[in-house]
C-alpha cells in the first residue's frame, strides 16, 4: 500500500523544488540574454542556435536517461541531472566565446533530460493511481512557477552583474543536489529495478522509438509532440506579434506572460485533480486541443490589451492542464517502464521544441498571423488523432 501524498511532503517538496529549480534557472537568464548578446557581439542566428542545440542534446539523451532510470534508479539520475545543470550554468556564466556556450547548452540539454523523466517516474512510484493525477499537476505547476518567477530574480539579480543570474542558478542547482543526496532514498527495490533492467538493457534508441509507436503509446506521444510544438511556436512569436501588431512594451509582454502563467498555476494546484476526477484523462485533453485551437485563431483578430490577456491566459491555462493529462495518461499506461514511458515523453517534448519554434519563426516572416493559424491546424490534428484512442487499451495495460 503506498502511502498518500500528504504522508510524503518531505519527498513530494524535494522533487518538486528540483523540477522549479530547473526551470527557474532557464527563466533566470531570460533578462540578461540581450544584453549577454551585445557583450559578446552574438548575432540573432546564434542566439537561436543556443536554443535549438539544448533542445537537440536534450532530444538525443532522453532514450537513454529513460533507460538509465529504469536501470540505475530514479535518484542517482536526478542527482546526476542537478549537477550537470549547475555545471552547465556555471560554464555559462564563466564563458568568454561561443564554443563554451555551445558546451554549456549541450550540457544543459543532458540535465534536463535526466532530471525530467528521474523525477516523472520518481512521482509514479511513490503514489497511487487515484493521487496520480495531483501529483502531476504539481509537478506541472512547479514547471510554470519556475518560468513565471525566473524572469523577474534574473532581473534583480542581474543589478549586481550580466553573468550573476548563471552563478546563482549554478549555486541553488548544487545546493539541490546536495540535498537530494541525503533526503531522497530510491523509491523501488533492487529486484524491482534489476526485474525492470532486464527488459530494458537489449533496447536502444532506435528499439525505444520503435517501442513507442505502440498504440498505447503512440497517439498520446503525438500529442506531446503537438503540444511542444504548439506551445513553443505559439510562446517563440508572442513577443514578436505582440510588438510588431500592438506596439506593446516589454513590460505589456511581461505583465501578459506572467499574469497568464500565474492563473494557469492556481488552476493546476486547485482544480486539475478534480476535472480529470470529473472529465478522464482523454476528454480533459480534447477539450483543451480544442480550445486551444479557437483561441489561437482568436489572437489574430483581437486588439485590445484586456482581451490579448484573456485570450493568451486561457490559451496558455489549455496547454498548462494538457501536460499534466498527459503525463497522467502515459504514468499510468506505462505499469513498470515509467522510466521508458517519461524518456521517450521527453523525446517527443524536445521535438517539438526542435521544430516549433523553427516553424513559428520561419511562417512569422512570410505574415504575422500564420504561426497562430497553422498551430491552430496542428492542434485540431492532434484533436483528430484523439479520436481513434480507445481507452479500453489504457485499461487492459492498468489491469495486467
Amino acid at each position: 500500500m503506498k502511502k498518500t501524498i500528504k504522508k510524503q511532503k518531505a519527498v513530494l517538496i524535494i522533487l518538486l523544488s528540483n523540477i522549479f529549480i530547473a526551470f527557474l534557472g532557464v527563466g533566470l537568464i531570460i533578462p540578461v540574454m540581450p544584453t549577454f548578446m551585445n557583450i559578446m557581439h552574438l548575432s540573432g542566428k546564434t542566439m537561436g542556435y543556443l536554443v535549438a542545440v539544448f533542445a537537440v542534446s536534450q532530444l538525443l539523451v532522453s532514450p537513454l536517461a529513460g533507460q538509465w532510470v529504469d536501470r540505475y534508479g530514479r535518484k542517482k539520475i536526478i542527482i546526476i541531472g542537478l549537477f550537470l545543470f549547475g555545471v552547465s550554468e556555471l560554464i555559462f556564466g564563466i564563458g568568454k566565446n561561443v564554443s563554451v556556450l555551445y558546451l554549456s547548452r549541450i550540457l544543459g540539454g543532458f540535465s534536463a533530460a535526466f532530471i525530467m523523466p528521474g523525477v516523472t517516474a520518481y512521482l509514479a512510484d511513490i503514489t497511487s493511481l487515484q493521487e496520480r493525477p495531483k501529483a502531476m499537476g504539481y509537478m506541472s505547476a512547479a514547471i510554470s512557477t519556475g518560468f513565471i518567477i525566473g524572469p523577474g530574480i534574473g532581473g534583480f539579480i542581474a543589478e549586481y552583474g550580466v553573468r550573476m543570474p548563471f552563478f546563482f542558478a549554478a549555486a541553488i542547482a548544487f545546493l539541490a543536489c546536495f540535498i537530494s543526496i541525503f533526503i531522497l532514498k530510491e523509491p523501488i527495490t533492487k529486484e524491482q529495478l534489476a526485474e525492470i533492467s532486464a527488459k530494458t538493457k537489449q533496447t536502444n534508441l532506435i528499439s525505444d522509438l520503435k517501442k513507442s509507436l505502440n498504440p498505447l503509446y503512440f497517439i498520446a506521444f503525438i500529442i506531446v509532440f503537438v503540444l511542444a510544438f504548439g506551445l513553443s511556436a505559439y510562446e517563440t512569436v508572442f513577443s514578436l506579434f505582440s510588438d510588431h501588431k500592438f506596439g506593446f512594451t516589454p513590460k505589456d509582454i511581461a505583465s501578459i506572460i506572467t499574469i497568464s502563467s500565474i492563473f494557469g498555476v492556481i488552476v493546476q494546484v486547485f482544480m486539475f485533480g478534480r476535472m480529470v476526477d470529473f472529465l478522464g484523462e482523454k476528454k480533459l485533453i480534447q477539450l483543451c486541443l480544442v480550445i486551444g485551437a479557437i483561441l489561437a485563431v482568436a489572437s489574430t483578430v483581437v486588439s485590445s490589451f484586456l482581451t490579448v490577456l484573456v485570450v493568451t491566459s486561457f490559451i496558455f491555462l489549455a496547454f498548462d492542464l494538457l501536460r499534466p493529462a498527459l503525463t497522467t495518461f502515459l504514468s499510468k499506461a506505462a505499469k513498470k517502464e515509467q522510466g521508458f514511458v517519461a524518456g521517450m515523453n521527453s523525446t517527443y517534448t524536445s521535438l517539438g521544441n526542435i521544430v516549433g519554434p523553427a516553424m513559428g519563426g520561419i511562417l512569422f516572416d512570410i505574415n504575422i498571423h500564420f504561426p497562430y493559424l497553422f498551430a491552430a491546424v496542428i492542434m485540431v490534428i492532434g484533436l483528430g488523432i484523439t479520436v481513434m484512442w480507445k481507452e479500453g487499451h489504457l485499461s487492459e495495460s492498468v489491469a495486467k
